[in-house]
């Protein structure tokens, strides 16, 4: 039987260019269990991956994050991933002229673990994902489409199997049938290799195919309810603004910054020219 890990994220606050976006997140996800943060544009959500990993432009001022007790703030992005976090970023980035099998068998390495059959099952897992073959000798996400890029993800995090993958949004810019391939593969990674996963999103349909154990909704930089899969129903029926209602919760989002903020921060926030505005 494989051991149980438990990642806990305790009253965690961070901010970008000095202002608060992370209000006190409180949250534990076990190996094995699938969890949904849900919340509206606006309110942190990607924050909150990027202050996972130690992303440099957000600064965490205070709280704790650890995997099985061992703390993960202060260790550097490649280190938390050698501990067992994985990240699938909203928008991937390009890495011309590597392939997607260099990578992962970097990552390997750096945890100590056989590279033996790599090529093959990186093949599996892409057939399994409906990513071409011929994507596969590209550089990684190099004239990939968005689906494209999003399925080459989800075949990463099957070959690696983490402890913990944290989504954003992996399902923005996928088809039915895209989301559909990505969501059942994630599912089965947290069934059948207990990878524990925290999909983070404001779309329900994607809790059609991934059914969450529990459900999160994210307001304001925070947790404000938490329950099983029937909580998605409730907030199909009364919005964000029901649920915030219902707890006396005035804002739903974080406070715009002030003009002069980094514009390369969170998306979600300030006047970012790129940035995508369901973010």
């Amino acid at each position: 039987m494989t051991a149980e890990h438990l990642l806990r994220i305790t009253d965690l606050h961070a901010t970008v260019a000095r202002h608060e976006i992370l209000r006190g997140v409180d949250l534990e996800v076990r190996t094995g269990e699938v969890h949904a943060l849900m919340g509206p544009n606006g309110s942190g959500k990607s924050t909150l991956s990027h202050a996972l990993m130690g992303s440099g432009e957000y600064e965490v001022t205070r709280g704790s994050v650890s995997i099985d007790g061992e703390e993960l703030l202060g260790l550097p992005t490649w280190q938390r991933a050698q501990r067992g976090l994985f990240l699938a970023m909203q928008y991937p980035v390009e890495v011309p002229g590597v392939p997607l099998e260099e990578v992962v068998g970097a990552a390997l390495d750096a945890r100590g673990a056989s590279r033996a059959d790599l090529h093959d099952r990186i093949v599996a897992e892409a057939r399994t994902l409906g990513v071409p073959d011929e994507l596969l000798g590209r550089g990684v996400n190099t004239e990939f489409s968005g689906g494209e890029k999003k399925r080459a993800e989800t075949v990463q995090l099957a070959v690696l199997e983490p402890k913990f993958a944290v989504l954003d949004e992996i399902d923005s810019g996928l088809d039915v049938d895209a989301l559909r391939d990505v969501a059942r593969r994630v599912y089965a990674l947290a069934r059948e290799r207990q990878v524990g996963v925290l999909a983070i999103t404001h779309y329900a349909r994607l809790l059609a195919e991934l059914r969450p154990d529990r459900v999160h909704v994210f307001l304001a930089g925070r947790i404000v309810k938490s329950g099983g899969p029937e909580l998605a129903d409730e907030l199909e029926r009364t919005g964000y603004e029901g649920i915030a209602a219902e707890l006396g919760i005035d804002e739903l989002t974080v406070v715009q910054p002030l003009p002069d903020a980094d514009p390369f921060g969170d998306p979600t926030i300030g006047s970012n020219p790129f940035a995508d505005p369901l973010a």
